[in-house]
């Protein structure tokens, strides 16, 4: 990767890691503090890394100096001492020193993801928030992303933030009871996020394959923990791989939609449709059947590229169906 986009990147990838990270050791009322620090790290990496080099583990680079900011501003600032030490000195999850492990960071976005997820938050600011705090996301990106301007999407996250702080103060993985009433809306979200990229309405993206990837790895964060891995998230995961397997030959250079008929079937990533297949059969192991997996089950088909009458048939038959399970598709 060029030197140049590195820090961009890492950006995309870490800023999220580091916010849950700083939110479930200090509290997810804390989260514009988290989001300073982890903000102010990567300004310290755009202002030391061209002149003493990049290091050679840059993510454990990035978490070192945002642990040590933390611990500083926790102990030496003023706004610490009166407004955040009081309270961690109660709290049983504060610790001094933050541990960091793939472990930890993986727990730490999988909790954040059903935070930002919380029934009294609306469904666009639950999206907008993902985006922000997980997807690492600036304000002009997400006001693109969702066709707003920066002064709406920032009174968003403000009242959507609030309400995190009103609901929890710790960063916690909901009981399995609260997980299966909110995994619904979680899944909902990443649906949400992918038809953001796949649908995208922006003037000069007709695709935003940054939203469909983030919105994929998201899914994996509930295949990952054997108490979100069901039915419903593996058959989002099934259709959002057969979608994304298209994603190269959707587009022309210029931007301009390919019509599914006239799509290069050579420039299809087979290996995503092998591993959507694989959670469609996996789906398929639960005696229930989803919007999610009636629309992986269509998505399936559209990857099969051939006029047969089975074809046809069978995705007629999945849209009735899906028709009955949900007379109002998202």
């Amino acid at each position: 990767m060029d030197k140049g986009q590195l820090i961009p990147h890492l950006f995309r990838t870490e800023y999220g890691k580091i916010v849950a990270v700083l939110c479930k050791n200090y509290g997810i009322e804390h989260i514009e503090v988290a989001e300073d620090i982890a903000s102010d790290t990567f300004q310290k990496a755009m202002e030391i890394w061209p002149y003493s080099g990049i290091p050679q583990n840059p993510s454990g680079w990035l978490f070192t100096v945002a642990r040590n900011k933390a611990y500083t501003l926790l102990k030496r600032q003023q706004i610490f001492t009166q407004n955040v030490a009081p309270n961690l000195a109660e709290s049983s999850f504060y610790s001094d020193e933050i541990e960091v492990n793939e472990q930890i960071i993986h727990d730490s976005q999988l909790q954040m993801l059903f935070a930002v997820c919380h029934p009294s938050i609306s469904a666009d600011a639950q999206l907008t928030l993902a985006l922000r705090l997980l997807c690492g996301f600036g304000i002009d990106e997400i006001a693109s992303a969702l066709l707003s301007n920066k002064e709406a999407i920032n009174k968003k996250l403000f009242r959507a933030k609030e309400k995190l702080r009103s609901q929890q103060s710790s960063l916690e993985m909901p009981t399995e009871m609260e997980i299966v009433d909110r995994l619904e809306i979680v899944l909902r979200a990443i649906y949400l996020l992918f038809n953001e990229g796949y649908y995208s309405e922006t003037a000069d993206q007709i695709v935003r394959k940054d939203l469909c990837l983030e919105a994929i790895r998201l899914c994996y964060f509930l295949l990952e923990n054997p108490k979100t891995n069901v039915h419903s998230s593996c058959s989002l995961m099934a259709l959002m791989c057969f979608h994304s397997s298209r994603l190269e030959a959707r587009t022309h250079p210029d931007g301009s939609i390919i019509l599914y008929e006239d799509q290069d079937e050579s420039l299809w990533n087979t290996e995503l449709i092998e591993k959507g297949f694989h959670y469609l059969q996996k789906a398929s192991q639960w005696e229930i059947t989803s919007k999610y997996y009636l629309e992986a089950s269509i998505a399936y088909w559209h990857t099969v590229k051939n006029d047969s009458e089975e074809k046809w048939t069978s995705i007629l038959k999945l849209y009735d169906a899906l028709v009955k399970v949900d007379p109002t598709p998202s």
